[in-house]
């Protein structure tokens, strides 16, 4: 199997029932979902397998870029069953209950945090904006078009995760988080 096939070299892709072209909303969607889980692969390279530390995490990353991967291919059916889409919101469900446990490390914040700290945590705030980006991009096709609402609540709680998790990065690396000094008190723990 050859890698090119030059079939694109008009401006044209294929999609799962047709062609488009490559810049329509649903190739600029699941692109930036290719995109984000690149991100995320970047972010498991960064952790150290040899002491354990993140071993969980990168049990979950992994997990999540086989998820991103049905997230884009949800997304590039012109035309599928509801029976047939891959992301349930159970996906979505078990996101929220990692979310709990890798913020319970994490040390109470009121104001805004500033993306940084170690390189792991960086790593995680970028797979964060570029999340809400391919939430954005999937938002915007969902307006004209119908998709799997389930990749659209996935993306969203997905960021979510991903600040959590950066968070977790720092505070088990004895890093502190930079608050925004300029904000005001704005999370509060549910007690």
């Amino acid at each position: 199997m050859g890698i090119y096939t030059r079939t694109g070299d008009e401006g044209q892709t294929s999609v799962i029932g047709g062609r488009v072209i490559k810049d329509d909303d649903r190739v600029e969607a699941y692109g930036t979902i290719d995109e984000l889980n690149c991100f995320v692969g970047q972010a498991i390279s960064l952790i150290d397998s040899a002491n354990g530390e993140f071993e969980d995490l990168r049990e979950h990353l992994l997990e999540v870029q086989q998820e991103l991967f049905d997230c884009g291919s949800d997304l590039a059916f012109v035309r599928i069953s509801e029976t047939k889409y891959k992301v349930r919101d159970e996906m979505v469900t078990r996101l929220e209950q990692w979310i709990d446990q890798y913020d319970a490390e994490n040390p109470k914040v009121e104001r805004f945090i500033i993306p940084g700290g170690s390189q792991l945590s960086s790593a995680l705030h970028v797979c964060r904006t570029v999340c809400r980006r391919a939430e954005r991009r999937t938002v915007t096709l969902g307006q004209h078009t119908d998709i799997n609402p389930s990749v659209r609540r996935y993306l969203n709680r997905l960021s979510d995760y991903f600040f959590v998790v950066a968070r977790t990065a720092n505070a088990r690396q004895q890093v502190a988080d930079i608050e925004y000094v300029r904000s005001k008190k704005v999370f509060r723990r549910k007690e």
